[in-house]
Parts: C-alpha cells; structure tokens; sequence
C-alpha cells in the first residue's frame, strides 16, 4: 500500500472500483458470466452490492494491485519507446463486451430488457466473404441517452485511451454512420437491419477535443454517407494495400 499505489487508485477511481468488483464477484460465481450472477447482486441492488463489496474487499484489492502493477509496466513500454522515437496507436473497439464490468456497471447505456438481458446485439451483413455475415454478439447502445447525457461515457473512454496511447484508432468507423442491429438470440447476422448511429453529433465532439490524435478505422462497405462523414471528421482513415 504505497503512495504510488494509492495515487493510482484514485486518478483510475472512475472505472477501478467496479471493475474490481466486477473481478472478484466473477471467481466468486465460478467465472460464470454476470448474466448468471443471483438476481439481486446482477441487477446490482444497491444494499447487495454495499454487501458483497464488504465481503470481497481482499479480492477487490488484488484486481486494483494487478492493475496497478500492469499500468506501470506499461508506463516504462511507452517511456522507452519515446525515447527511441516510436509512437504507440492503441485501438478503440466500438462495441464493449456482454460480460464486462461496463455493460453490467452502466447498463442504462445499452439495450438491455429489465432483466439485463440483450434486447439485439451487434455484427455485420452478409458480404462477399460470408453469406450469413458476422455475429459479433456484443450489446448496442442507446445513443438516445448517451445523447442526452452529452456523451459522457464516450468521452471518458475516448480521454481514457488518449492518456493510455500517443494516438488512437477509432473502430468500426463506418458504425458512428449507421450500424448493422440483430435480435438477441438469433444465430447469424442475416436477421439484422441497418439503424442510424450518432453521426457527427459524437464525432463533432471527438473532432473538437481530440481531433490531432485520431485515426479512423474505415474499412468495411464504406456508403457514400460513411465517406462525408469521415471528411467532415477530417480524420485520417486507412487503406489496405493488399488485401
């Protein structure tokens, strides 16, 4: 229990408690996905999570340390890798996990049914490469409310990964356009439809805060609409020189 140690824990305090939780609840149900938590501490009932946060405190701590330790390992990499001139481009998924502190902690973000469950999760359409597409099976957002909210859980990963990288890659660009939504259950993508992502109302607000250190992952069917939203971004995109 350091300083240093304490320090940390406390810049991270926005994401390190519940992931700690998350952590030790998880060995605690023998690995089983949150989903398959008892009701009481999966729907996070505030006197059941007051609860086991007592009774999981040394696990709780060994996840914070584990962290702690991983972070500045990965100070040292980025330190050395400056001083021999090499930047460092961390990735930025569009989806989160199910089975994440994330999805369970802000579940008001995503499209879940009372008990938690997905309502449809994410993939891509059938393609050139794959007649039933992709199920990535990952939750969608509610990017009404993240709209109402001002995007704050956005901006908070986005500013977390700026500190984290020297530059950062946004995935699945062509999602923040418009994103392919399966009902929860199904066993292909084949079922899904395209629904309207946030756009530049996000966009616009990444561009403005971080807009330098950005580059946009636009690979994929790229429609006309995708494209002007990448120029209006003014974010670099890639190309893939053979494929």
């Amino acid at each position: 229990d350091t300083q240093e140690y304490r320090a940390f824990c406390e810049a991270q305090a926005l994401w390190l408690e519940d992931y700690a939780l998350y952590m030790a609840l998880k060995d605690s149900f023998e690995g089983h996905e949150w989903l398959r938590w008892p009701e009481k501490i999966r729907l996070r009932d505030a006197e059941e999570v007051e609860l086991w946060s007592g009774l999981l405190e040394e696990e709780r701590d060994f996840w914070k340390f584990c962290q702690y330790k991983f972070f500045e390992q990965w100070a040292r990499i980025r330190t050395y890798a400056k001083q021999n001139g090499v930047q460092i481009i961390g990735d930025i998924p569009i989806y989160v996990a199910l089975d994440s502190a994330d999805v369970w902690v802000h579940g008001e973000l995503f499209q879940l049914d009372e008990q938690r469950r997905p309502t449809c999760v994410a993939g891509v359409p059938p393609d050139a490469f794959s007649e039933t597409g992709q199920l990535w099976g990952n939750p969608i957002y509610r990017w009404d409310v993240l709209r109402e909210r001002n995007y704050d859980w956005w901006m908070q990963r986005i500013d977390w990964a700026r500190r984290s990288y020297d530059l950062v890659r946004l995935d699945h660009f062509r999602g923040f356009e418009s994103f392919w939504m399966v009902p929860y259950g199904e066993e292909t993508a084949v079922g899904g439809h395209w629904e309207k992502g946030p756009g530049m109302d996000l966009i616009g607000k990444i561009k403005e805060k971080y807009g330098e250190s950005i580059i946009a992952e636009d690979l994929g069917l790229l429609t006309d609409e995708v494209r002007q939203l990448l120029w209006d971004s003014g974010f670099p995109g890639m190309k893939v020189l053979q494929f």
